[in-house]
């Protein structure tokens, strides 16, 4: 049965107010709301970096009812504002779950609210756009009072756009992904892997395929990254505005046509702007384990995991040895590019799902096969 916490609201930007039951952390927090249609792998979602400073509406009808286990999180701390759902469980059923996700999210105080109407939340965030938003307990306030008080905490709340969040993520300094599990390490020599809010399963998909995986941080110079002759570089995801992180677009540019490199998300963007791309904001984003991506080479079409609200302005792109390799077909937006000349495989979405389909995994094989073997 759906569990009943304290009074709790959700304030949208464009005037949209939510009664409904808290979980998690009892304090107001806020940040810009975006919905993902993810079924499950709720605690995947919560633990990416790339939702700091967001607040994750679910339009699964369910949270919580199979709990926490420390195997399936993606980061050491959950950088999300908050999360939004129909029907919240406080006692999961599963054989795997070490604790409840309130009792999760409180610890890294993170509120929830719970039983309100995520389709109708959903409908505005995809008419209205992503918007910043706050979730706070509330007593016996009027109607009108709630949506005062909203407002003056809503007015603390910064906009995405334009929003630096890749140094509050990053590692301090540089460490050696190692699972001793992994038994094929170190067969292809060392990937550097530029830390702009990693997720730990695409570390583990780099060096599950043989890498010494190095992650540092991301305004290492590019000098010190070449002198340790590393195999190749892979630019990782992360949150925020791409345009906001200029140390580390000059970083990437001083690894291009030096050493193969792997984009992924952020860096994607990133990567992008090196090249002197531009990036622009998405509407609503792509939020979610079911985005159909096509492979313009082959045809193929692949169901992937995606969590970005920046993209890539195709026309931006420069027209000599940068190939655009992948589209969304939901939008036609840019989902990756190439370049055999500068030697970097380039995607927009999650290759290494967690949550999420694997039908994209074979992208890093591919960056193997084209650029490192």
């Amino acid at each position: 049965m759906p569990s009943h916490g304290w009074n709790a609201a959700l304030y949208l930007e464009n005037g949209h107010l939510f009664l409904g039951k808290g979980f998690g952390a009892r304090q107001a927090r806020g940040g810009e709301a975006v919905f993902n249609t993810g079924m499950t792998g709720y605690q995947e979602i919560f633990s990416d970096p790339s939702y700091s400073h967001q607040v994750v509406v679910l339009t699964s009808t369910q949270v919580g009812n199979y709990g926490i286990n420390p195997e399936d999180t993606e980061s050491e701390t959950l950088l999300l504002k908050g999360v939004v759902a129909r029907e919240y469980f406080s006692e999961p059923s599963n054989w795997r779950a070490q604790q409840n996700l309130g009792d999760y999210l409180e610890k890294s105080g993170v509120p929830g609210i719970s039983e309100v109407d995520t389709r109708r939340i959903t409908q505005i965030l995809r008419d209205e756009g992503a918007q910043r938003s706050i979730i706070f307990p509330i007593e016996k306030e009027t109607r009108t009072e709630i949506q005062a008080k909203a407002q003056t905490l809503l007015g603390k709340i910064p906009a995405m756009e334009g929003l630096e969040l890749v140094s509050q993520v990053s590692c301090k300094v540089p460490w050696e992904f190692d699972e001793k599990k992994n038994k094929s390490r170190n067969t292809l020599g060392t990937m550097v892997v530029y830390d702009y809010g990693v997720k730990w399963n695409i570390l583990r998909s780099l060096s599950e395929r043989g890498f010494k995986v190095r992650v540092v941080p991301y305004q290492m110079p590019h000098q010190e990254v070449l002198k340790e002759k590393p195999a190749a570089v892979c630019l990782s995801n992360g949150p925020g505005d791409p345009a906001r992180v200029p140390s580390a677009i000059h970083e990437i540019q001083g690894i291009l046509g030096k050493l193969p490199v792997l984009a992924i998300c952020m860096g994607h963007q990133l990567l992008a702007r090196a090249l002197g791309g531009e990036t622009y904001k998405l509407k609503f984003g792509h939020h979610g384990v079911n985005h159909p991506v096509q492979e313009l080479e082959t045809g193929r079409i692949m169901i992937t995991s995606q969590n970005h609200g920046f993209a890539v302005n195709a026309d931006s792109l420069p027209q000599k040895d940068v190939k655009i390799s992948l589209i969304n077909l939901n939008d036609r937006t840019v989902e990756g590019f190439v370049s055999t000349t500068l030697r970097f495989s380039s995607i927009q979405f999650h290759p290494e799902a967690k949550p999420g389909p694997s039908d994209a995994n074979f992208l890093f094989d591919n960056f193997l096969k084209g650029f490192v073997k």
